[in-house]
């Protein structure tokens, strides 16, 4: 998980795909933390990035940097919590002007059973899970 992590730091941007019925929706992201032993990202509640989340947790990340691009496939869980809210909004202080804990709208989802598997048009691809 920390290689995953440390990908995505170095990329700084990774797209996140999710789905709304049989349409799939991308969008760039930013934000990745590790709290507790897991990879989270964060999100609005009301955005329809969340709402699809919550109607089907299955997604997928993918980042490219140097060369190479990683891809994170797994269900991502909500974690209501106040502490891995704070975890996250402290990881990004900039996005406390917009959110903060327990504002009924920040939204942190962590992977479970997630497949990593990174890439390069040289290199044999390396999967790991966590």
């Amino acid at each position: 998980m920390q290689r995953a992590y440390d990908f995505l730091k170095k990329a700084g941007t990774y797209y996140l795909a999710t789905t709304d019925g049989d349409q799939p929706h991308v969008r760039p992201f930013g934000t990745a933390n590790i709290f507790e032993g897991k990879l989270y990202i964060q999100t609005g509640l009301v955005k329809p990035v969340a709402k699809q989340l919550l109607a089907n947790p299955k997604a997928e990340i993918c980042a490219m940097t140097g060369g190479k691009w990683i891809r994170i496939e797994g269900k991502l869980v909500l974690d209501e919590r106040t502490e891995a809210q704070k975890a996250m909004l402290d990881a990004y202080p900039n996005l406390r002007g917009m959110y903060s804990e327990n504002d009924g709208n920040t939204a942190v989802f962590y992977f479970e059973d997630a497949t990593a598997t990174i890439s390069s048009f040289t290199d044999p691809p390396e999967t790991f899970t966590f």
